[in-house]
């Protein structure tokens, strides 16, 4: 009898295991360069994959080249598949919003026009919600000197970047902008949430 209720217990944990891997969830964020930001969510642990793109613009299949003209109106985003039960969506918004500067209009250091402007596109009512409520509590703490103006806007169609821009840092640790610009940022992110990071 004994044997029947083990064979069920190990089914339903198989089951389990099995959702758990199938459940992940997807964010999208415009914080500056996305090799800076790809760079960042690829070592958190619970983030499965993280593509950099386009979004937000009203041009079909964008190119880069498009888009550094500034005319397209998309913006450089990472898209984040994540598993919510190892990183919720409120810890997501907290390395986002803690690894650049959401007070700056179109601009990230050096790197300024509208593709680099700070964005939550949202997937859900969900993470509208949890986004808008995160921003109003920074800008009612004084956590800025100015304040917070990162754009909360639906996700329109995404566009995965070009081959080249996919995993940069990782495949181009040595080019200057990565030395001197994402090493420095992954640095800081490293220190600041080291009980977050991927083994």
């Amino acid at each position: 009898m004994k044997k029947p209720l083990i064979l069920i217990l190990l089914l339903m944990a198989t089951i389990e295991g099995i959702s758990q891997k199938n459940n992940n969830e997807v964010a999208i964020l415009g914080a500056g360069c996305f090799w800076c930001v790809e760079a960042v969510f690829q070592e958190l642990n619970g983030v499965k994959s993280v593509e950099s793109g386009y979004t937000g613009g009203t041009v079909d299949n964008p190119t880069y080249k498009q888009i550094c003209t500034g005319n397209t109106g998309h913006a450089e985003v990472a898209r984040i598949t994540f598993n919510p039960g190892i990183i919720t969506f409120k810890e997501i918004l907290e390395v986002f919003w803690k690894t650049h500067d959401p007070t700056t209009i179109n601009r990230q250091g050096a790197d300024g026009c509208t593709q680099y402007r700070s964005a939550v596109l949202y997937l859900s009512e969900s993470q509208k919600e949890e986004a808008a409520h995160y921003k109003k509590r920074l800008n009612e703490s004084g956590a800025y000197a100015a304040p917070v103006i990162t754009e909360i806007t639906k996700a329109g169609k995404y566009y995965p970047a070009e081959n080249y821009h996919q995993d940069y840092y990782l495949q181009n640790p040595d080019q200057g902008y990565c030395r001197y610009v994402i090493q420095p940022k992954l640095e800081k992110f490293r220190a600041a949430f080291a009980d977050k990071l991927k083994k």
